[in-house]
């Protein structure tokens, strides 16, 4: 079921959100070679908890027969796409790395819950990978530009698939974007893609909705790992991840993760 969000609750969520996006940018802070995605992990619970919050993604499950995400982020590194838990793995010259982040709002209560993510350089990286990085970034600008009154879903998809192709990548088919606010997940769906198959439905004041183009440098086609959550490229390609938790407002659009959002 779609849903839409009171006032009151999106003030909550631009509280929350704003302090998540600073939260996820001091993780971006400390990334650099010989750095583990361990120790990121642990700084984001720190944080997030002195922030007044709870880590969304920790203990997760899709179902009660999915074994539960075990860390505060998800760390992806090079061909890993997305849902990579922490880890001692070690951040090398050259990787880049995926950091996405959940938390719920306030701990005590009926907590909220707001969603984003970035990919970042470790140190000195290939000129794909740079392109990868901004290609992906900007994608999720000009899908957040479609965000007002009377536009569509469709038009978010639209614009995100055409700037990546543009600009000599694949977006992701398997995975989508999503609604947020009362739930990790929540409907509806907000592919990267058009596909005359999906859903549509009209952008109206109060959706709360994260958007979150998953690029390629290669093929589009995916695969899950035997820890039953990490998302790698099929063909081993680099991957890249962004994504903000934004409301429809009656004027556009706010960006909810924003860390400068005052």
């Amino acid at each position: 079921m779609v849903t839409i969000k009171t006032l009151q609750e999106i003030k909550v969520l631009k509280t929350s959100g704003r302090l998540l996006g600073a939260i996820l940018q001091q993780l971006a802070d400390r990334v650099r070679p010989g750095v583990t995605t361990a120790e990121l992990d642990r700084k984001a619970e720190e944080l997030i908890r002195q922030a007044g919050g709870v880590p969304s993604f920790k203990g997760y499950r899709s179902s009660r027969y999915e074994p539960p995400f075990l860390t505060t982020i998800c760390a992806s590194v090079n061909e890993e796409l997305v849902h990579t838990p922490a880890s001692s793995r070690v951040l090398r010259d050259g990787d880049i790395l995926s950091i996405d982040i959940g938390m719920r709002y306030p701990a005590k209560g009926k907590g909220l819950f707001t969603d984003t993510a970035l990919t970042v350089a470790v140190g000195t990286v290939s000129p794909t990978a740079r392109r990868l990085i901004a290609a992906t970034k900007t994608s999720l600008e000009r899908g957040i530009e479609q965000v007002k009154p009377g536009n569509r879903i469709s038009d978010i998809s639209r614009a995100v698939q055409r700037y990546v192709e543009a600009s000599g990548f694949s977006v992701i088919r398997q995975l989508v974007g999503h609604g947020v606010g009362y739930a990790v997940h929540e409907e509806p769906r907000i592919p990267n893609f058009f596909d005359p198959k999906h859903e549509d439905l009209e952008l109206r004041p109060g959706l709360v909705i994260a958007i979150e183009p998953m690029v390629s440098a290669g093929d589009y086609l995916i695969k899950t790992l035997d820890d039953g959550w990490t998302i790698v490229m099929a063909d081993g390609s680099l991957s890249a991840h962004f994504e903000h938790t934004v409301a429809v407002t009656e004027d556009g659009v706010e960006v909810l993760t924003d860390p400068s959002n005052a």
